[in-house]
């Protein structure tokens, strides 16, 4: 038992040393899989038909944005991959297309934030026509998804329904908070 438990802790102090040596991308990475989780069950949680729901005035509908998140997410993830990438979300209108659209950016930006390192993000890339560091490229991608994730939750609320960044916050005491 005392070398299982030697074991586990070696392998917890393995992680924690690696984390150490790369603080700035795991940071990084972990804004990225929160912002990722929140899009992803806010796009799953609305219903089809709500997909053509716009607030009056605006400019998007709720699979627009949707849409919107994914073909952006490809283009910045690409850039800071050094390829020129485009999504197709944008012509899409139903939830299962644009579910799958947003699943497609996700799966390409995962590989290129784990693979991320303090080293390799301060390595120089091309984006938009001009010079930026890798990690300054993935870091707009976030602020970006966050910020489209904000007017998701607006659409939620307009809807009666609670954002999963809320829904999905346990509640004072434990559990999870009624929607």
């Amino acid at each position: 038992m005392k070398y299982f438990t030697m074991i586990a802790l070696a392998a917890i102090l393995g992680a924690s040393a690696l984390q150490a040596q790369n603080p700035l991308s795991t940071e990084l990475k972990q804004d990225y899989n929160a912002v990722k989780t929140d899009l992803t069950k806010a796009a799953d949680r609305v219903s089809d038909a709500d997909y053509n729901f716009k607030p009056e005035g605006e400019p998007r509908t709720f699979g627009q944005l949707i849409g919107h998140t994914a073909d952006v997410q490809l283009a910045l993830c690409g850039a800071a991959k050094g390829e020129q990438k485009r999504g197709e979300a944008g012509a899409k209108t139903s939830k299962a297309d644009l579910m799958a659209a947003l699943k497609e950016s996700f799966d390409y930006c995962d590989g290129i934030y784990n693979d991320l390192t303090d080293a390799s993000g301060a390595q120089m890339i091309k984006m938009f026509g001009r010079d930026r560091t890798r990690f300054g490229a993935l870091s707009f991608n976030v602020q970006h998804d966050n910020e489209m994730y904000g007017s998701i939750a607006v659409y939620m609320r307009l809807k009666n329904m609670v954002p999963p960044s809320t829904a999905d916050r346990p509640a004072p005491g434990g559990g999870k908070k009624k929607q």
